[in-house]
């Protein structure tokens, strides 16, 4: 449990936040309970924090023993942390960019080789102008956490979780992966500064297998994209303007796939777009080797002012 009668870590902090990292400092230790209990962290667990901040939740995370490593980009943060995490000889504090190097990596690099987790989790309070990257990032590596529980704006977690009807290429992305839920919503007051926007808690548990059965991943969701690309549209033109097909292929196609092509995107289901998919294999034009596919993905998150502890 969080120590209570501890000072807020902001107050102690000697760093202004940067608005060009999106910090926010969270300053509410309630919130901290609400994470760590939905993160159930054990002593044998092994967590990647990403944006430590000044440590309020790392040192959370190492006072319930767990082995923490801890990333953080902002250079004036490290030698403080350092500091802070001192009396945790299980917490180590990484001066990197979480997007450049692999979650395998960040492991083999800081855990002796005897003692690799066969698991580890994700604990983070993320910057919202990177959180599809990051998500990314984990949920499309070759070493994926088992679970992840991650702070975000509220609107994005709230597109995670989206039910059919109110589905973003967000969510279809999200839900491959894993199995998304809100743990509890955290107002802008929070944190220091102030964001203009409020905060959820989201807790993914990562599955080993997705829920629907795909073998080419990266076909799949090319067809998810061009579905997406005009979502206002009916999905029969939208993939029809974005395949540069005609609208009778693309509806003869979608009543293969057993979907009404006046319908919208966004009322798809994992499942239905998987018959699209395979309805659309022929028709597809995978990205050229230089390029990211998960550039186009994470164009689909809004750019919103950043969070951070």
């Amino acid at each position: 449990m969080v120590h209570s009668q501890r000072q807020p870590a902001v107050r102690r902090s000697q760093f202004r936040p940067r608005k060009s990292l999106g910090q926010h400092f969270l300053r509410d230790r309630s919130v901290l309970e609400h994470i760590l209990r939905a993160a159930e962290i054990h002593p044998t667990d092994t967590v990647i924090e990403v944006g430590p901040g000044p440590g309020i939740l790392t040192e959370a995370l190492a006072e319930q023993g767990a082995r923490v490593i801890a990333v953080e980009l902002d250079s004036r943060l490290v030698a403080p942390l350092k500091r802070r995490l001192a009396p945790y000889p299980e917490a180590r504090i990484v001066e990197a960019d979480i997007l450049k190097v692999s979650p395998g990596q960040l492991l083999a690099d800081h855990l002796p080789s005897s003692d690799l987790p066969a698991a580890y989790k994700v604990v983070a309070n993320l910057p919202y102008y990177i959180t599809s990257p990051v998500l990314s990032h984990f949920l499309e590596a070759q070493d994926r956490p088992e679970l992840m529980v991650v702070m975000v704006q509220r609107e994005v977690g709230e597109t995670m979780v989206a039910a059919p009807g109110r589905m973003r290429l967000l969510s279809v992305k999200t839900q491959f992966y894993s199995r998304p839920a809100i743990v509890c919503h955290v107002p802008a007051a929070s944190f220091h500064p102030v964001p203009k926007v409020d905060s959820v808690v989201l807790r993914l548990d990562v599955y080993t297998e997705p829920p629907v059965d795909v073998s080419d991943v990266a076909g799949f969701f090319e067809v998810v994209m061009h579905g997406f690309s005009a979502p206002r549209k009916q999905i029969r033109n939208a993939l029809a303007h974005s395949l540069q097909m005609t609208t009778d292929e693309v509806s003869m196609l979608l009543k293969k796939a057993g979907v009404d092509g006046r319908r919208r995107a966004e009322t798809l289901s994992l499942e239905e777009w998987r018959a699209v998919w395979e309805a659309f294999v022929p028709c597809l034009c995978h990205e050229r080797p230089d390029e990211d596919p998960r550039d186009s993905s994470v164009a689909a998150l809004p750019q919103n002012e950043g969070s951070g502890e």
